[in-house]
């Protein structure tokens, strides 16, 4: 049911706001603990008073904006023409030949996609606040009071399940650290090291690494932004460039569904093929939310089964 109606960042941010409230109500500040309830709190509000610095700034953000995206298309326009340079001929008159004319061909391209740029600023608004309440039910399941001793058969079982469902999610969360590390290690050595082989300087290297390693921590959907933003990056120097990015994201890309079953599967003591077997199979019918949370359902169904003993 969580796969058939979207709401896999809804459940993860229940399991996300459970562990942060956990982790912060054993902090200690000045030798007092923060407790549930501080805790609780402090998981709801961050996010709110963030959302009021937003908005806050707002009005600047929307003036701001229209500056931003004047001076984005005219780098856009330059860069289709030098794109335009480099290309063979039967390619390039597909492109415009003037910096207008390139200006123009962008504006009509972004009015055509109006409809769908709206409709992915819905889904994430939607998914921005399935993620808050997500948040806010699992702290507040942390800040719950502790469970009675009379507490009837169902309620004691349900928090048996919910239990084994957490530590599942933190053994993936710890080994998806370790995968984000590895793949910001790949793209440094590929900015740093392989790319002024081929006499290309990528530039903000540090900065593309570091926003590699924070992206990589979203599963699979950090590698996808990752490969837009590198791949655009590389395009910015030369069309060779942006090519060799792309090939390498791909490259990484795929070798992650290798790191991540074994990375994955020795945290929770599963081989890389079952891993990798049901990763393709949530990928075959749930496509990518499917991919991303196969693992953790895969580790939470053997942790109930060893617990069983069926296996």
């Amino acid at each position: 049911m969580v796969l058939i109606y979207g709401l896999i960042p809804g459940l993860l941010a229940v399991c996300l706001g459970y562990l942060l409230a956990n982790a912060i109500a054993r902090v200690g500040i000045r030798r007092v603990r923060l407790g549930p309830t501080g805790a609780t709190v402090v998981v709801i509000a961050v996010p709110l008073l963030g959302l009021m610095a937003l908005l806050l700034n707002a009005r600047g953000m929307v003036f701001g904006a229209v500056v931003q995206y004047e001076a984005m298309l005219h780098h856009l326009a330059g860069t289709v023409l030098e794109i335009r340079q480099k290309l063979p001929g039967n390619l390039a008159i597909h492109l415009p030949d003037e910096l207008l004319g390139a200006q123009i061909w962008l504006s009509e391209y972004l009015k055509s996609q109006a409809h769908a740029i709206a409709d992915l600023g819905t889904s994430g608004l939607r998914g921005g606040l399935l993620v808050y309440v997500g948040l806010v039910i699992g702290a507040l399941i942390e800040g719950a009071p502790a469970k009675r001793s009379d507490a009837g058969e169902l309620r004691v079982e349900m928090r048996k399940r919910a239990s084994h469902f957490i530590d599942a999610f933190r053994q993936i969360v710890v080994a998806q650290f370790w995968i984000a590390a590895f793949n910001a290690m790949c793209t440094g050595v590929f900015l740093y090291f392989l790319l002024p082989l081929f006499g290309a300087d990528m530039p903000y290297a540090g900065a593309l690494t570091a926003f590699t390693f924070f992206a990589g921590l979203l599963p699979i959907v950090g590698n996808l932004i990752c490969n837009g933003v590198l791949t655009l990056a590389g395009l910015s120097i030369s069309p060779e460039i942006g090519l060799l990015c792309l090939v390498f994201l791909v490259f990484i890309h795929k070798f992650e569904y290798v790191i991540n079953a074994k990375v994955v599967g020795s945290r929770t003591n599963t081989a890389a093929w079952e891993l990798l077997l049901v990763m393709f199979l949530g990928e075959a019918v749930f496509a990518l939310p499917g991919l991303i949370s196969a693992p953790l359902f895969y580790a939470y169904l053997k942790k109930e089964l060893q617990i069983s003993g069926l296996i």
